[in-house]
This record gives structure tokens, C-alpha cells and sequence, in this order.
């Protein structure tokens, strides 16, 4: 698994930080193993907390695209609070006063504020509860992990 990781981690490195684009079976035949090892490389070790963004397409023009975040500390600290406030959901009033701390902290611009917050109303989430608060909780993580981009 170790393996695996530093060869990924070597893309990246290659790519100036870039995103790379690998196709699992691909990775998996270089390295005689299973797909479902890589899989387990990529959720474990190219997370988020990590550092990393996974982005997939499956089908057979697939792909997985790992992307670095450069994240001050600062961030990354964001990031824990804000798998810890948010969870699997949040309800309006709760992502209206996370993006005001983010704003506070100057983590969020006013503009950037703004489209969250538009984005997370209940007017603008026409769904039924709990379903609405679930939907909700998935685009803030969403939206942070975006802005938490270079």
C-alpha cells in the first residue's frame, strides 16, 4: 500500500501540485494488485483531512483526478470544526452562522459569503426535512473544500 502512495504522491509532486488524472485498473495491473486496493489507498490515504481532493468518473472514458489543497492551517483547522458542526447535516440557521465566522476569519470573502449563503436558504432548498438539511450539509463541506482550493 505504501507503494501505491508514493507513486501517486510522485505524480503529484511531478505535476507541480497539479491535479493528476490516473484510471484505477490501470494502477492496479502496474502494481498486480486488486482495484479494490487502490480504492482503499485512494479513500484512505487521499482524503480531504489528508490534504487531497478525489474526484471520479466511471465508465470506460473513467478516471480519478486527485487534486493537492493547499491549505494553510488555518484551513485545515476549518475543515475539522467543520466536519464536526456540520456532520451529515445542517440546517439553515447553523450554515448562516458558519459562514459568518469564515467571513469574521477572513477566510470568505463577502462576495464568496454571499453566494453561500444564497445557495444554502430553505427557499432555494425546496426539499422536504430531513432530506433539506442532509442536501445542505453535503454543499457547505462542498463549497469549503472549493474555496479551500489555490
Amino acid at each position: 500500500m505504501e507503494s501505491i502512495e508514493s507513486y501517486i504522491k510522485a505524480l503529484i509532486q511531478m505535476s507541480g501540485d497539479g491535479p493528476v488524472e490516473l484510471r484505477r485498473n490501470l494502477l492496479a495491473l502496474h502494481f498486480g494488485c486488486a482495484p479494490s486496493q487502490i480504492n482503499y489507498v485512494l479513500q484512505t490515504r487521499f482524503n480531504p483531512e489528508s490534504g487531497y481532493l478525489i474526484e471520479s468518473r466511471r465508465g470506460g472514458g473513467g478516471y480519478i483526478r486527485i487534486t493537492k489543497l493547499n491549505i494553510d492551517p488555518r484551513k485545515c483547522r476549518i475543515l475539522a470544526f467543520l466536519e464536526e458542526v456540520v456532520g451529515r447535516g445542517i440546517d439553515e440557521a447553523g450554515a448562516t452562522r458558519l459562514f459568518t465566522r469564515l467571513l469574521e476569519e477572513r477566510l470568505l470573502s463577502e462576495r464568496e459569503t454571499q453566494i453561500c449563503l444564497a445557495a444554502v436558504r430553505r427557499d432555494t432548498l425546496d426539499l422536504p426535512l430531513p432530506v433539506r438539511d442532509l442536501v445542505r450539509g453535503r454543499i457547505v463541506k462542498a463549497m469549503v473544500l472549493a474555496l479551500a482550493k489555490d
